[in-house]
């Protein structure tokens, strides 16, 4: 069982930055692909980016690409999602994913709101 904690959350102009932290409990986080999704108003959730259980292979929707990056610090159980020039678009609940072995949990989310 993995428990996740999202955080970062907030409001930001637009072509600001965001950090969004998620806190895994459990001893076996360094072995799950760690993921960020995110669901719009009126909108279903969509995958944004994952990063595999070393850190060595990420994944990034091509909205995503050059302006997010995902990370992972084992040694906290933590994982990142670095928001760089932000978007009205990128408005969303963000969620936090672990994945490993048709195992798949969830974090409650954290609020992501964007205006120009």
């Amino acid at each position: 069982q993995v428990q996740l904690v999202e955080s970062g959350g907030g409001l930001v102009q637009a072509g600001g930055s965001l950090r969004l932290s998620c806190a895994a409990s459990g001893r076996t986080f360094s072995s799950y692909t760690m993921g960020w999704f995110r669901q719009a108003p009126r909108k279903e959730r969509e995958f944004v980016a994952s990063i595999r259980w070393n850190g060595g292979s990420t994944l990034y929707t091509d909205s995503a690409k050059g302006r997010f990056t995902i990370s992972r610090d084992n040694a906290k159980n933590t994982v990142y999602l670095q928001m760089n020039s932000l978007k009205p678009e990128d408005t969303a609940v963000y969620f936090c994913n672990a994945k490993r072995s048709g195992n798949n949990y969830w974090g409650q989310g954290t609020q992501v709101i964007v205006f120009s």
